[in-house]
């Protein structure tokens, strides 16, 4: 059942999910401490709405998670990465309003 809101994941689960998911996964990297990250969590919230059914949308606490940092070479959050089938495809720096995210995420689902 797909989700129409953010599902916040582990790094572990992350590992799995970029890697098996059917569905082009994008990922929040954000932490709490960050002004910018809960600006966009709502829009980020929004777009996965409108792309439900073409794409997973999750969030991970880079705080949390401090591995994901170095995996994946995180330089800065809010940071989004689309994954589709096991590797990462595409990736945007900084804080975005939800059509942004859309129009950035749209066409993942046929790549």
């Amino acid at each position: 059942m797909l989700q129409d809101q953010p599902t916040e994941i582990s790094f572990d689960v992350l590992e799995k999910a970029a890697r098996i998911d059917d569905l082009p996964l994008i990922v929040d990297f954000w932490a709490a401490w960050c002004g910018p990250c809960k600006m966009m969590g709502p829009e980020f919230a929004k777009a996965s709405k409108v792309q439900k059914g073409r794409a997973r949308f999750a969030k991970l606490n880079t705080e949390t998670f401090p591995q994901a940092g170095e995996r994946y070479q995180i330089r800065g959050i809010p940071l989004l990465i689309a994954f589709r089938g096991g590797r990462e495809v595409k990736r945007q720096a900084g804080a975005i309003q939800a059509a942004q995210i859309v129009e950035w995420s749209s066409g993942l689902d046929r790549a």
